[in-house]
């Protein structure tokens, strides 16, 4: 039986940029990703997400629309990554590097999936074409899918 851990991802965009910050400690180190982390017991998954990316960017956001929800197995590892990944257009500030993360703004045509997790370049159009999406990933180490299903959702429930 697996334990589940509440992460979330936040994808911050503007015109035809979406900003991505380069993990610099922890899990992930040295791969470009989303900003996110985990959601603490006295706070909904929405509160964790805003709370991560002022965290990560200094980047205060006010709405964010979950546009996925992703689940990962690292093999060996009893606990399983339930992941809820969000998007917004509004925000306010200028990113700032941090302890934790180094933001950079990427066009859209110049994603680094070389520089990302193995799944990203799967459900990533997803993300950037605005649709819904739910996905599980099952990970030999930190570079090989071994299974994957990947799906796009009309909706998402909120209280998944």
């Amino acid at each position: 039986m697996f334990e589940k851990q509440l992460l979330t991802l936040v994808f911050v965009r503007k015109q035809t940029e979406v900003l991505l910050g380069l993990k610099k400690r922890g899990f992930g180190k040295e791969k470009w990703n989303g900003f996110g982390g985990k959601v603490e017991p006295s706070e909904t998954i929405e509160q964790a997400a805003k709370r991560e990316i002022k965290e990560e960017s200094h980047l205060e956001v006010d709405r964010l629309e979950k546009v996925g929800l992703l689940t990962f197995e690292f093999v060996g590892d009893p606990v399983l990554m339930e992941v809820h990944v969000f998007s917004t257009w509004f925000f306010k500030g200028q990113p700032h590097e941090t302890a934790e993360m180094k933001p950079q703004w990427y066009p859209i045509n110049s994603i680094p999936f070389d520089k990302m997790w193995a799944d990203d370049k799967l459900w990533f159009p997803l993300l950037l074409g605005d649709k819904k999406f739910q996905g599980y990933f099952k990970f030999q180490g930190h570079e090989t899918i071994l299974d994957y299903k990947l799906k796009e959702v009309s909706s998402l429930e909120s209280n998944v």
